[in-house]
């Protein structure tokens, strides 16, 4: 999978010990809006999340976005668009060099159940299924750029837009 863009916060010391992650994220399209979840306070984030022990991408990719927006994705459909690279000083243990490396997919669903099983941070965080236009995404975005997720989302749409706008 190809790299789309690096994101280096350059706020640790080279001699750090690191932290390695790996996620995956779910773009999903109808009618020119984008399946996403939003938060109580207007954030927008891509569905997916981490791989369990013995999962595939595709298989992490296929149920979180169950989990999060209630879809049944086409396995099928399941395309790579590329990876994003993230590097700051880790936010929970200090002195150690958090580094993650979110695949992004290009995705269709087969199906809306409606029933969603979102984590107890999700829900506390007020998130819900919504389909929102890609202006509207990186313009709410940009006013509340605090979680780390939110920029790389952020920015992953603004590298999107600017692809689109050269085809």
């Amino acid at each position: 999978m190809k790299t789309l863009f690096v994101i280096d916060a350059k706020d640790y010391e080279e001699d750090w010990p690191v932290l390695k992650a790996t996620t995956v994220r779910g773009i999903i399209r109808k009618d020119g809006l984008f399946a996403m979840q939003k938060n109580r306070f207007g954030v927008y984030k891509i569905p997916g999340g981490g791989p369990d022990e013995g999962e595939t991408y595709e298989e992490a990719l296929i149920r979180e976005v169950k989990d999060e927006m209630g879809f049944i994705l086409d396995p099928a459909s399941i395309r790579e668009i590329g990876m994003v690279f993230e590097k700051r000083e880790d936010a929970f243990k200090k002195g150690k060099v958090f580094e993650r490396c979110t695949r992004f997919y290009d995705c269709q669903i087969l199906s809306e159940t409606g029933e969603t099983n979102m984590t107890k941070s999700e829900i506390a965080l007020g998130f819900e299924p919504v389909w929102a236009d890609m202006d509207t995404i990186i313009r709410e975005n940009r006013l509340c750029l605090v979680e780390k997720w939110n920029i790389r989302d952020t920015e992953f749409f603004v590298w999107l837009k600017e692809q689109e706008e050269h085809v």
